[in-house]
């Protein structure tokens, strides 16, 4: 199975870190953001991917390029103009590099990478700038068993602030961020069928809009719940904190 993300926005509200570079490219860890997703499909058994590109896409372009030098020990011996790999990371993967526009909206990205989801009963989708644990697996699994176009992983977002435990009006203690603030939530982990791409107009369709609202309409869109970690990364806050989990060996994404 195929596995396409969406790697082409602006991130406004992470300019601190995108001015010169795409979201998806932002690090954590050392590893841009777009390679923990990746790992965690790998994770999976998802090999196979197909990043939309767009703001700033060459710098995903480099970095994939030029992979083996990002991941691997080496010797240049500049007297003959040798290069020697003395500790490779190769990844297993195969990775398809789209131009999908600078401004196309993400039902568009999509659409524009259909030449290459030719002949696929079925595909993952997701958004290059979150992370989590889901079990991607039994998400595939769930969108096999129940037979509609689009399954959609719902998760509780996250709650920002802390809590009061309470009686009545007297304060008893305080809850550290509960988990989860209100109801479930689309968590940006899909699994679609071929012919929902049928269901996206062009360039300025969002994907969240019309195709998945037609879906839902239509009866063809499921919930599969994730009730463990989930956390996108849309604020300098955001990507603080991921940092924090990943340098304290806690990063509850990693699979690997």
């Amino acid at each position: 199975m195929k596995v396409v993300i969406l790697a082409g926005g602006l991130g406004s509200r992470l300019s601190e870190e995108t001015h010169l570079k795409p979201k998806p490219m932002v690090e954590i860890g050392g590893r841009p953001i777009l390679w923990h997703i990746m790992k965690l499909y790998h994770g999976h058994g998802v090999r196979d991917f197909i990043i939309c590109c767009g703001f700033r896409g060459y710098v995903i372009k480099e970095y994939f390029a030029n992979y083996a030098l990002h991941m691997s020990d080496m010797t240049f011996d500049m007297s003959d103009n040798t290069v020697h790999f003395h500790r490779q990371s190769a990844e297993d993967w195969r990775v398809t590099l789209v131009d999908t526009g600078e401004t196309t909206l993400t039902g568009g990205r999509l659409k524009r990478v259909a030449d290459y989801l030719e002949g696929e009963e079925s595909f993952c989708f997701t958004y290059g700038d979150g992370l989590s644990d889901v079990d991607i697996s039994a998400a595939i699994g769930f969108h096999k068993s129940h037979g509609r176009l689009a399954t959609v992983t719902a998760v509780r977002p996250p709650a920002r602030f802390g809590a009061l435990k309470l009686a009545g009006d007297e304060v008893q203690g305080f809850i550290e961020k509960p988990q989860g603030e209100g109801g479930f939530i689309n968590g940006g982990f899909f699994v679609l069928s071929n012919a929902v791409l049928d269901r996206i107009e062009g360039d300025r369709t969002s994907f969240e809009g019309e195709p998945l609202a037609e879906l839902a309409r239509d009866g063809e869109l499921r919930a599969f719940f994730h009730r463990g970690f989930w956390q996108p990364m849309d604020t300098l806050r955001d990507k603080t904190m991921l940092e924090a989990l990943w340098t304290e060996g806690v990063a509850p994404w990693k699979s690997w």
